[in-house]
């Protein structure tokens, strides 16, 4: 029975995120006209609200074209690369925390790992695999130049985003993700235990999921599209919900670790029932990575790209620096108190 109920868990998790990451552009798409004063997509169903299947439709009928000297296997095998590691990451993270159905008492995490934190920060480095592959295999001049972009630009902010994490760590005692949102209860939010963190890791999740000022990889005015020039059809749409996948999972991830995760304060106080209240939670949950979302986007459209020499410079003599200091102020106050 439990493996049933795992099962029905993952499909209904795989479910809900293919669908959200689908809405998630035209959130978007509609965010960015409104902020640059324009319409935005409305044709489409009600308001634009069938758009994403339009899409879908359009990419699935596009033609697949592959250069002729490229490697036909990696230039396949990349953006199911980029793909897969965005979806197996939401698997460890908790959308709430127990709900009774059917007589059933049912954790709502699909994997609860020891190692929770360890196995993001690995998921996270095998994705840059999918952007170098495609750029590699792709025997392209602009492809090849984003894929060693993608790579200088993980090593930079992956030390940073783990460095991050450590304070959090340290005050939990714990790997497990569930165990760190248990501790936020309250007001307890390391948003406020940990500012420097939050800020570190936010910067570095910009810079992991591509999205602007961090978008050299692809850089559309220095290298046409960049890592993802020679795809076409459902390939590119695979690397275009890979790049949403991650937003949602990175917004995901920042709620989990510094905004309370699935807590809701007060929410014990309001004489709901231990179901109802689960109900609450997880939808707290989505309403906090929606925000996260419209943040995400909100920043692309208000903030230009950064030059290159200005994004190692940031990474290496700025965050890095400044996340290690976190983690010796947060060593010295555990100390202390």
């Amino acid at each position: 029975m439990e493996l049933l109920i795992t099962v029905i868990k993952i499909v209904a998790v795989m479910g809900v995120m293919l669908g959200c990451v689908a809405y998630v552009v035209l959130l978007e798409r509609r965010l960015s006209a409104a902020i640059q004063n324009r319409i935005g997509p409305n044709r489409v169903g009600w308001q634009g609200l069938l758009q994403p299947i339009a899409d879908v439709v359009k990419l699935i009928m596009k033609e697949d074209i592959v250069p002729t000297k490229a490697n036909r296997f990696l230039h396949d095998l990349a953006p199911l690369i980029s793909i897969g590691v965005a979806m197996t990451t939401f698997a460890i993270i908790p959308f709430g925390n127990r709900i009774s159905l059917f007589g059933y008492d049912i954790k709502l995490q699909i994997a609860d790992v020891n190692i929770g934190i360890l196995y993001i920060l690995a998921l996270t480095s095998l994705g840059v695999y999918g952007l170098t592959l495609s750029g590699w295999s792709s025997n392209s001049k602009y492809p090849l130049l984003g894929c060693i972009r993608s790579s200088a630009q993980m090593i930079s902010y992956e030390l940073s985003m783990g460095v991050s994490i450590i304070g959090i760590i340290m005050m939990t005692e714990s790997l497990k993700l569930d165990k760190i949102v248990e501790m936020q209860a309250g007001w307890h939010w390391n948003i406020i235990l940990q500012p420097i963190g939050f800020i570190t890791f936010l910067v570095a999740s910009f810079a992991e999921t591509n999205r602007l000022p961090f978008d050299l990889p692809e850089a559309e005015p220095e290298l046409v599209a960049g890592f993802h020039t020679e795809y076409s059809g459902m390939k590119f749409g695979l690397f275009y919900l890979a790049e949403y996948s991650n937003m949602f999972v990175a917004s995901a991830l920042i709620t989990t670790l510094y905004l309370g995760g699935w807590q809701v304060p007060f929410v014990h106080s309001l004489g709901l029932s231990d179901f109802w209240i689960s109900i609450v939670q997880v939808f707290g949950f989505f309403v906090k990575i929606v925000l996260m979302v419209a943040f995400f986007i909100i920043i692309r459209w208000t903030i230009p790209r950064f030059r290159y020499d200005q994004l190692m410079n940031l990474g290496w003599k700025f965050m890095l620096p400044i996340a290690i200091l976190n983690v010796l102020i947060t060593g010295l106050v555990i100390l202390l108190i």
